[in-house]
């Protein structure tokens, strides 16, 4: 499995755009084949963060979805939405499991 985190700080004017656009990427990337989650939301400490959450079943799931029309509509815009520069970690997890609380 692949996972990803991703930061991406975003202008104060821009943020509402961003989100709808967010909001696109995690509706359409759920639908891929291979994705097992797809999550964005707010950072409760900097709300003009926005972080994303991304499971995929291997690497060639990961490189589809960074085909995908989607994708790449948000991709070509990032630029006018930064306030600064994003952060991508990949982790190359060989084992998960759901904790109970």
């Amino acid at each position: 499995m692949i996972v990803l985190h991703a930061s991406f700080p975003v202008k104060p004017d821009k943020l509402d755009e961003a989100l709808e656009l967010a909001d696109e990427l995690v509706t359409e990337s759920n639908k891929e084949p291979g994705m097992l989650d797809y999550r964005a939301t707010t950072d409760i400490q900097d709300d003009h963060m926005i972080r994303f959450f991304e499971q995929y079943e291997d690497a060639e799931a990961l490189e589809a979805h960074n085909e995908t029309e989607h994708f790449q509509t948000f991709e070509e815009k990032l630029p006018e939405l930064l306030a600064g520069e994003p952060e991508v970690v990949k982790f190359d997890v060989s084992d998960a499991t759901e904790l109970e609380l």
